[in-house]
């Protein structure tokens, strides 16, 4: 994949028990990018995503916003060394 570039993006408010990680997994899936999603101790959630910098660019402007009922209070961002996923997962 040309312009191969990674984001490690990090959820803060009612973002569990939201269907967040699903629907990250499907705006992701939609974008063409792999990673994963999982929910963290502190009830924020973990994003680990790649592909190229347009969809990832979307994919962080998503989060927000994030799904339906979730309530987004603040997003971090960072950029990462690509670890080759080959599917966007969500991590139990």
């Amino acid at each position: 994949m040309r312009d191969l570039k990674a984001y490690r993006i990090r959820v803060y408010g009612k973002v569990q028990g939201v269907f967040f990680r699903k629907n990250t997994q499907v705006k992701a899936t939609e974008l063409e990018l792999v990673g994963t999603v999982q929910n963290l101790e502190d009830g924020s959630v973990l994003v680990e995503a790649e592909g190229n910098k347009a969809a990832l660019d979307k994919l962080l402007a998503w989060c927000y916003i994030g799904s339906p009922a979730s309530d987004v209070t603040e997003v971090k961002h960072e950029e990462i060394k690509s670890v080759g996923y080959s599917t966007f997962s969500i991590k139990r």
